[in-house]
C-alpha cells in the first residue's frame, strides 16, 4: 500500500526573514516654534465685506431680484453672501422692489446670523444695518410678525459675543436701528429685554433704550408711559455691569432733561415747580427706596 504523503513536516530548509527597514523620524509641522513668526489667520478670499458706500444702483433690477431671491435659499455659503450684497444694494437703491420679499429676507437674516461661520454672520448683520437705512421707520411694525423681533434679539446676541470680529459689526447695526425706525416701537420692543437673562444683553438693550429716550421730547415719553420708562430705568440701576447702570443714568437724565425743558405745555401751565412734579413722579412710579435713589441721583 503507498505511503500518504504528510502535510506536517517540518521544510528542508528554513526561509530568511524579511529585512527590517531603518526607521525614519516622522515629520510634523511645527505648530509652537518659538523662533517663528506666528503667521496671520487665513482669510477666505472670496468673501468681500463692502462698505455701504460702495454699493452701487442695481441696473437689471426686475430679472436680479429673482436670482437674488433663489440665492439666498442656497446650500452654498458663500453664494449666499454674495445674494446678501445684492440684497443690500437693493435696500439702499431699490427699496421699493424689495419691500414684498422683506420679512423673507428678514428670516434669511436671522438664519445667517445663526450660521457658525463667522463671515456669513457679519455679512448678514452688514446687510441689516443698510436694510434699517432703507425702511427706516416702516420696518418696526406692530402687524403681530414675529421675523423683526428674531432680528433684533440676534443683533443683541451678537453684539454681547466675546468675538470682536462680529460683535463690533452688530454694535454698529443696533446704532443704526436706534437712528432710523420707529422709535416708540423699537422702545416697546426692547423693554423686554430689560429682564434678559444674560446680562450682556440686558447692557445691550440698555444702551438702545437710553439712545431711544435721547431722541424723544416730552409728549412721545408720556404717549409710552413716563412711569414705565422710570420703571424700567430703576431696574438698571443696579444691573450686574457698568454697561447697563451707565445707560440707566442716561436715561433718567434724558427723561429729566426731558421736563426741565419747559416746553410742554401741561409744564408751562402748572403752577407746580419741576423738582415737585419730578418728585411726585418718582413717588408714585417707584418704590421708597428707587424714588429717594433717582432724587438724589438728579439733585447731584
Amino acid at each position: 500500500m503507498a505511503l500518504r504523503s504528510l502535510d506536517n513536516t517540518l521544510p528542508t530548509s528554513t526561509p530568511e526573514r524579511p529585512k527590517k527597514l531603518p526607521k525614519t523620524p516622522a515629520i510634523h509641522p511645527q505648530l509652537n516654534d518659538e523662533n517663528r513668526a506666528p503667521q496671520p489667520p487665513n482669510a477666505d478670499p472670496s468673501v468681500d465685506y463692502i462698505p455701504s458706500e460702495d454699493l452701487h444702483p442695481i441696473p437689471d433690477t426686475e430679472s436680479k431680484l429673482q436670482i437674488v431671491m433663489e440665492g439666498l435659499e442656497s446650500r452654498d455659503w458663500i453664494k449666499v453672501c454674495e445674494s446678501l450684497n445684492d440684497v443690500r444694494r437693493f435696500a439702499l437703491h431699490h427699496s421699493d422692489l424689495l419691500l414684498p420679499n422683506l420679512e423673507k429676507v428678514v428670516v434669511v437674516l436671522v438664519k445667517a446670523m445663526k450660521n457658525p461661520r463667522s463671515a456669513l454672520c457679519k455679512t448678514a448683520i452688514m446687510a441689516a444695518s443698510d436694510i434699517f437705512n432703507g425702511f427706516g421707520r416702516g420696518l418696526v411694525q406692530s402687524d403681530g410678525s414675529d421675523a423683526f423681533d428674531q432680528l433684533l434679539l440676534q443683533l443683541l446676541l451678537k453684539a454681547s459675543q466675546d468675538k470682536r470680529f462680529v460683535c463690533d459689526e452688530a454694535d454698529k447695526a443696533l446704532h443704526v436701528m436706534v437712528g432710523t425706525t420707529h422709535v416708540l416701537h423699537l422702545l416697546r420692543k426692547l423693554r423686554a429685554y430689560v429682564s434678559h437673562a444674560n446680562m450682556r444683553v440686558r447692557a445691550k438693550a440698555a444702551v438702545c433704550i437710553s439712545h431711544c429716550v435721547s431722541r424723544m421730547g416730552l409728549q412721545e415719553m408720556r404717549e409710552f408711559g413716563l412711569d414705565s420708562l422710570l420703571q424700567v430705568a430703576a431696574s438698571l440701576m443696579n444691573d450686574r455691569l457698568p454697561e447697563a447702570r451707565e445707560a440707566a443714568r442716561s436715561t433718567v437724565g434724558s427723561i429729566y432733561g426731558a421736563f426741565s425743558g419747559g416746553d410742554d405745555e401741561e409744564l408751562k401751565d402748572s403752577e407746580v415747580s419741576v423738582g415737585e412734579m419730578w418728585q411726585n413722579l418718582c413717588n408714585s412710579s417707584l418704590p421708597p427706596i428707587q424714588a429717594q435713589c433717582l432724587m438724589k441721583m438728579i439733585s447731584s
